[in-house]
C-alpha cells in the first residue's frame, strides 16, 4: 500500500514537471513575442524620425524651449522665460511663420493662447505652449500627419529669437527725408548750409556786418587787387 502511494506521488510530481515545462516553452514564446512588439515598435519610431529629420531637419524640443523662453522675456525685464504673455506669443507666432496668413491666421492663435492658458492667467507654460502648437501643427501643415506636422512647425520655431532683438532700425518716410534735404530749403534756413549741406557755423546763424568796401552779393570780390599784383 505504501509503495501504491509513493508511486502514484512520483507519477503527480512527473505530471507537474512536465506540464511546468511546457507552460515555461509558452511562456517563453510569448516573452520573445513582447520583446519582438517592442523592437518593431521602437524601428518605426525610429524610421519616422529619420525620415522627417531628412525632409526638414532634426528639431531638438531643447531648441524649441530655448526660443520660447527668448520671445518669453522680450520686451519685459521681470520676465523669467518660463511663461510667455498673449503679446509675446503672437509676436513668436509672426516671426516663426507659424502665422501664414491661410491655415492659420492672428485669430487662431489668440483663440488657441485662451484656450490652453489657465482661466485666470495672462501667461502660459512651455507645457502649455506645446498644447498650443498641437492645436495649430495641422492648420499650418494640412494634409500631413499629426506627428510630422508637429516636427515641421518646431522647426520654424527652433533656434528662433525676436527680430528686432538689439536693433534700432532708422525710419525711412519721405517727409523726413524732405525734412532733412538742405537743398530744398529756402529763405534764411537756405543760408545756414553751403552747397554741399554742410552747416556755416556762427556765419550761417548770424548776420554779421561785411567791412570789405563791396556792395551785398558782389561776385568780383578781390579781382582788383588780383589785377593790380598782375599789373605790377
Amino acid at each position: 500500500m505504501g509503495k501504491g502511494v509513493a508511486a502514484e506521488r512520483d507519477k503527480n510530481k512527473d505530471r507537474r514537471r512536465r506540464r511546468g515545462g511546457g507552460g515555461g516553452e509558452r511562456g517563453l514564446r510569448v516573452k520573445d513575442y513582447c520583446i519582438y512588439s517592442i523592437l518593431a515598435s521602437v524601428s518605426r519610431i525610429v524610421h519616422l524620425t529619420v525620415r522627417m529629420a531628412e525632409g526638414s531637419g532634426e528639431v531638438s524640443l531643447a531648441d524649441v524651449e530655448m526660443a520660447f523662453r527668448k520671445f518669453a522675456v522680450h520686451g519685459d525685464t521681470k520676465a523669467t522665460g518660463k511663461e510667455i504673455n498673449g503679446k509675446n506669443f503672437v509676436k513668436l507666432c509672426k516671426d516663426c511663420k507659424v502665422i501664414d496668413g491661410k491655415g492659420v491666421t492672428s485669430t487662431d492663435v489668440d483663440i488657441i493662447f485662451s484656450k490652453v492658458k489657465v482661466k485666470s492667467a495672462r501667461v502660459i507654460t512651455f507645457e502649455q505652449f506645446t498644447q498650443a502648437m498641437t492645436e495649430l501643427a495641422p492648420k499650418r501643415f494640412k494634409g500631413k500627419s499629426q506627428e510630422e506636422a508637429l516636427q515641421l512647425l518646431y522647426g520654424l520655431i527652433a533656434g528662433k529669437e525676436p527680430a528686432n532683438v538689439g536693433v534700432t532700425k532708422v525710419a525711412k518716410a519721405s517727409a523726413v527725408d524732405r525734412l532733412t534735404d538742405t537743398s530744398k530749403y529756402t529763405g534764411s534756413h537756405k543760408e545756414r548750409f553751403d552747397e554741399s549741406g554742410k552747416g556755416k557755423g556762427r556765419v550761417g546763424r548770424e548776420d554779421i556786418p561785411d567791412a570789405s568796401g563791396y556792395v551785398s552779393a558782389y561776385k568780383g570780390q578781390g579781382s582788383y587787387e588780383n589785377k593790380v599784383k598782375e599789373d605790377e
